[in-house]
């Protein structure tokens, strides 16, 4: 694989590669020193054309940690807000050599057009697309289920799967390229998912992806369930009235104290409840909820650096190829060279 631009083309081989490869780069948060030279002399551009926190500051954090120069490009002050289009954007990038380009964009497909158009000869990374995809997120979010379904099951999580895990997201799914990519790939990793919304939150051809499909939030978590992904209500991408009020979606579809509490009830101890983030808290997420020992929200987080990391060591790499034997091995001087300050 040369870009990541989905998780739908995403193989089981590559994206346990990435997964595993992550499981590695995770041990470098925990050293004196957290930084590997595995990208030193390479250039990252984090070219975002849409706001955001945590993807930005976690692609930087991944990049500066494995040693690469890092250039952080915003359309906000830049010669995109005097019209400069994505072509000449790509050509200004090309000719500074970058290696890696992370593109956030506003319109679905813009990385996949930044990726085949032959305007820049660098690995392309989407760090989201309109209501498209958010692969690195989905792949976290995998990230931390594994770990926690690992631990369930009492064996490793190097090279596991998601076979057998019972996973509901509910939300604004129409407008989330975070469900969108989590299909897909949890699909892919051998989950069943979920998807609950109500019906005016729910994308035209819902029933052809991989998964079920409800309109009764307490009706899922009735059957079990093994994770709950709680999604953002994204009220700027909204141009109509999608439900009546916040009040009646809160009561109906967020995951609120009293669902919190229904867990324990249907005996599902071990379920964990995530969000990507950033949360409504009393919309989609109660405060108790978000803020319970069942919740992984900051583990998300934290995860978020390790993924993408390992997302940019195995591009630059090469070690990301259509169907790998096996998880490429980061080299032992890589892993060992904690104390190097470089």
């Amino acid at each position: 694989m040369r870009h990541l631009l989905d998780t739908e083309s995403l193989s089981r081989d590559n994206a346990i590669a990435v997964l595993d490869t992550a499981q590695e780069m995770s041990a470098v948060g925990e050293r004196e020193v957290k930084k590997l030279p595995a990208l030193r002399g390479r250039t990252v551009v984090n070219l975002f054309f849409e706001d955001s926190t945590r993807t930005r500051i976690s692609f930087e954090a991944a990049a500066k940690r494995l040693s690469a120069d890092v250039i952080n490009f915003s359309a906000k002050g830049s010669s995109v807000s005097k019209g400069e289009s994505l072509k000449d954007t790509a050509q200004t990038l090309e000719a500074m050599s970058a290696d890696a380009v992370v593109i956030r964009h506003w319109a679905s497909g813009a990385p996949a057009r930044l990726a085949t158009s032959g305007w820049i000869d660098a690995a392309v990374i989407n760090a989201g697309d309109g209501t498209h995809a958010h692969p690195t997120q989905a792949l976290l979010d995998a990230f931390t289920m594994r770990a926690h379904w690992s631990k369930l099951s009492g064996t490793p999580s190097v090279g596991g799967d998601l076979a057998g895990m019972r996973v509901l997201i509910a939300g604004d799914v129409l407008h989330s390229r975070v469900a969108r990519s989590n299909v897909w790939l949890l699909r892919t990793l051998g989950a069943h998912v979920t998807l609950v919304a109500p019906p005016t939150l729910l994308p035209v051809g819902v029933e052809h992806w991989p998964c079920d499909v409800s309109y009764d939030l307490d009706a899922a978590l009735e059957k079990g369930v093994d994770a709950v992904m709680m999604l953002r209500v994204q009220a700027e991408r909204m141009n109509a009235s999608f439900f009546p009020s916040t009040r009646e979606y809160a009561r109906r579809w967020g995951f609120d104290d009293a669902r919190l509490a229904r867990l324990d009830a249907l005996a599902l101890k071990d379920t964990i409840v995530m969000h990507p983030g950033p949360m409504n808290r009393g919309l989609e997420i109660s405060s108790a909820a978000a803020d319970s020992p069942r919740s992984t929200v900051l583990d998300q987080v934290r995860n978020g650096v390790s993924v993408r990391m390992a997302a940019l060591y195995l591009l630059l790499s090469g070690g990301m190829a259509a169907a790998p034997a096996r998880t490429p091995a980061l080299p032992a001087a890589i892993l060992t060279s904690a104390k190097d300050p470089s």
